[in-house]
């Protein structure tokens, strides 16, 4: 830009130069002289320069003024060569009064405009002598179209200056101020040409008619400034409703964006900041000027800064949510006018509410795409989920060949319910996480890994080899399998406890176009307790014994039902007496069930399914509450019998289990000590926390505790370290080869040994015959129950059989003989 008013400068100081030098064609007798003539003329540019109305455009303030006018006069007044240096000279002096009093331009500003005015004056001077001879001239229309044609050139040469130094200033295209100010200059252009032309032939008539000027001239100046004002406010309430109308976007970058853009077009700015609250603490400004260029990047908080004179700020609020700052920067010649600042305040309003509509979207946006993503994924471990795994690997099969070969895996890690009771969920969740992050580790690309829910996990298995015998993608997955479990079993810590993750794997191979994801999870499932109950980490689905699992399925529905009846789940009650009175010991009770459709089924039958199922927990308060319920009718009839109940070893894994117990025996008003629990080897051999704490507790409400199959494990001796008891039971394979094995039989003399040294009793099971019990005499053992002795028998009989027992019971009842008879 300094290039181009340093080249006009120039061409200006050459033009006035050389217009003095032309020959200049005054008459002789001219009452006014030249050098008044020149003198006037450097007035009337000056006066049409003061006269100047102004307008934005997107690129700065456009000033037009009377030049055309001035220019038709001083044509007729004064001759051409000094019309240059008179431009020169007025220009200078209006633009340097109009610079001290009000507009503080800079004065390579004040050059500039002088100089561009000086140019487009030669240059329509040149124009207008090619076609005519004006000075002094009688107005003719030839002259006029001349000197309308100078006009032309004129009004083309100031604007084309303007827009190219409004261009080079903002770096934008120079078309678009430069018919901003043709658009804006054109009825008074016409209005100038009429002028000059009318004043030129008042002074050609008589100059006296000059005085009735004033009035008109003040009335098209007004006119002027309303056609101006009128079309920039349709231009500007045009350009609000455009730019508030970009606003309507839904995120928050294209808020900004059509946010500067708009407020560049509709307060013609120098600059615009829009300056972005974010809801984690940041801020981003995005910065654009009117050279089309935007920039964001992020600031710090906007501070209290107060704004200068050309600049307006406005903070973007909603409510008392603070969500940004709009800055708009006027041009420093044109500062802003009270309707911009309300224009500024309206649109930072539209502007405030849009940044929190795009907020709130974005809110939207997240809270739809987590809930997209949580109804897919498993929220602890960041694996899909069942639902997931059912859809993308059903659209999985039917991408592959019919005949392709698919395998899938199910996982479930052995006992985790104990981690979880006796470390806690944070633990159990841990181990979760850990579980998920090696098995992720471990699928390779194609195979799709889901935890279907608590400690089970799946993995489908889509790139098994199809080479090979038809039994080589069975031997695949199980080698997959049993890596997998090797890997897992890989020490690690939880909790600040050092363990091993152990799982049980269910395998499933089947061609990809055979079975959907819903089957292959159902024998997968099969699979993995057959696992379970084989000891094995691993196993591959047997056909076989599907049916078997199909039927457990409907037997445990079943169970549901029969849970909710009191005639189908019955007790079957088994004495124990004592070898030497005959007196009864203790009954134990045993469930069994007549089933509507299977007939009678005793627990062999149904009670493995129970205890890997939800319903051990209902299972196990009905047992309790009917044998509780015989106890009570014992108690009303005298009978001081004791009852034991045997207890599954999940069932101990419940903290609730002593309250329930301890309800139970409150509501059929049965003494604690009458209640003797049995507890199995796989509890015995346990070491979890939560158990012995059970086992405690009960043991502190009064309840009796005997442990089932005792000396089947090697960890028996020490759990009677850590639980008191009251009972040892003798597991009956000891009882039935006591008479040939000397082993068995010290395993039983050593029991009993054990048992009084501790003063606990002790019942030997399964006693079938004479010898056997005339056996256990002889070793010490003071109690047995068997088939010997009774059979197990229903609940209403047995209160005769015991108050039989009772009545008879006296010292050597049962008299031993040599021979074992009785």
């Amino acid at each position: 830009m300094l290039l181009l008013t340093a080249a006009v400068a120039l061409t200006a100081l050459i033009a006035a130069g050389l217009g003095w030098t032309a020959p200049t064609h005054l008459p002789a007798d001219d009452p006014l002289g030249g050098p008044a003539r020149f003198g006037l003329a450097v007035a009337v540019f000056a006066v049409a320069q003061l006269a100047r109305l102004r307008f934005r455009t997107g690129a700065g303030m456009v000033s037009i003024t009377w030049g055309e006018a001035a220019l038709i006069i001083c044509l007729y007044l004064t001759p051409t060569g000094w019309l240059p240096s008179a431009a020169l000279l007025g220009a200078a002096l209006a633009w340097s009064a109009m610079s001290l009093l009000g507009d503080r331009r800079p004065v390579l500003e004040v050059v500039r405009i002088t100089a561009s005015l000086t140019a487009a004056t030669a240059l329509a001077v040149s124009v207008t002598t090619v076609l005519g001879e004006p000075l002094l001239a009688t107005p003719t229309p030839a002259l006029a179209l001349a000197v309308l044609a100078g006009s032309v050139t004129y009004l083309l040469a100031t604007a084309w200056l303007g827009g190219a130094t409004l261009a080079l200033r903002h770096g934008i295209p120079v078309a678009p101020p430069l018919l901003a100010a043709l658009r804006g200059k054109l009825l008074m252009f016409v209005g100038n040409v009429a002028v000059g032309l009318v004043v030129v032939a008042l002074l050609e008539l008589d100059a006296r008619w000059l005085l009735l000027l004033p009035p008109p001239l003040w009335l098209l100046q007004q006119t002027y400034r309303h056609r101006l004002r009128a079309d920039q406010e349709r231009r500007t309430w045009r350009a609000f409703a455009e730019a508030t109308a970009a606003l309507n976007q839904l995120d928050e970058r294209g808020v900004a964006t059509a946010a500067v853009t708009g407020a560049l077009t509709l307060f013609n700015a120098e600059l615009v900041d829009v300056d972005v609250a974010r809801g984690d603490g940041r801020w981003r400004r995005y910065r654009g000027d009117p050279g089309g260029q935007l920039v964001d990047r992020e600031v710090a908080p906007p501070g209290r800064t107060e704004p200068e004179d050309h600049e307006l700020v406005r903070t973007l609020s909603v409510g008392a949510a603070r969500v940004g700052e709009l800055r708009v920067r006027f041009p420093r010649c044109a500062p802003p006018n009270a309707r911009e600042r309300d224009a500024v305040a309206a649109f930072g309003d539209a502007l405030a509410a849009a940044l929190h509509d795009a907020a709130t979207h974005r809110e939207l946006r997240l809270v739809t795409a987590r809930s997209s993503y949580e109804a897919v994924h498993d929220q602890l471990t960041g694996l899909v989920n069942r639902s997931a795994l059912l859809s993308k690997g059903d659209q999985a099969l039917r991408q592959l060949a019919h005949d392709h070969p698919v395998a899938l895996l199910l996982l479930d890690i052995d006992q985790f319910k104990g981690v979880n009771d006796t470390l806690g969920h944070a633990a159990g969740d841990q181990l979760l996480r850990l579980t998920a992050n090696r098995l992720g580790a471990l699928a390779r690309p194609g195979d799709l890994l889901a935890r279907l829910g608590g400690d089970e996990f799946a993995l489908l298995l889509t790139s098994v080899p199809v080479i090979g015998d038809r039994a080589a993608p069975m031997a695949y997955a199980l080698r997959q399998a049993r890596e997998i479990a090797e890997r897992l079993a890989a020490p690690t810590e939880v909790a600040g406890v050092r363990m091993s993750v152990e799982v049980s794997v269910g395998v499933v191979v089947a061609d990809a176009g055979t079975a959907d994801l819903t089957e292959l999870l159902r024998r997968a499932d099969i699979a993995m307790y057959q696992a379970k109950e084989g000891g094995g980490s691993v196993a591959a689905y047997d056909s076989a014994r599907d049916a078997a699992s199909t039927d457990q399925l409907a037997l445990l529905a079943e169970l549901r039902e029969a849970l909710k009846t009191d005639d189908q789940l019955v007790l079957a009650l088994q004495p124990a007496v004592d070898l030497t009175t005959g007196a009864p010991t203790g009954v134990e009770a045993l469930i069994r069930w007549r089933h509507p459709r299977r007939g009678w089924l005793g627990p062999h039958d149904f009670i493995r399914p129970v205890e890997n199922s939800e319903q051990l927990g209902t299972f196990t308060r009905y047992v309790l509450d009917k044998a509780l319920a015989v106890a009570a009718g014992w108690a009303r009839d005298g009978l001081d019998v004791p009852i034991s109940v045997n207890l599954s070893a999940r069932s101990l894994l419940d903290p609730r289990l002593p309250t329930e117990i301890a309800d139970a025996l409150r509501r059929h008003q049965v003494p604690p000590d009458r209640l003797v629990l049995e507890i199995t080897e796989t509890v015995v051999m346990s070491e979890l926390e939560v158990i012995d704490e059970v086992l405690a507790t009960l043991r502190s409400m009064g309840v009796q505790l005997a442990v089932d199959d005792f000396g089947t494990g090697f960890s028996s001796l020490t759990f009677l370290t850590r639980i008191a008891v009251d009972e040892l039971k003798v597991d009956r394979s000891f009882v039935i080869r006591m008479a040939d094995s000397p082993e068995a039989a010290a395993i039983v003399r050593t029991t009993v040994g054990l048992a009084h040294e501790l003063g606990l009793r002790v019942v030997a099971e399964g006693v079938e015959t004479a010898e056997q019990r005339l056996a256990l005499a002889e070793l010490g053992c003071t109690a047995a129950q068997g088939y010997h002795f009774f059979k197990p028998m229903p609940a209403d009989k047995i209160g005769a059989v015991l108050g039989t027992l009772l009545d008879e019971a006296r010292p050597n009842v049962f008299p031993l003989r040599a021979d074992g008879a009785s």
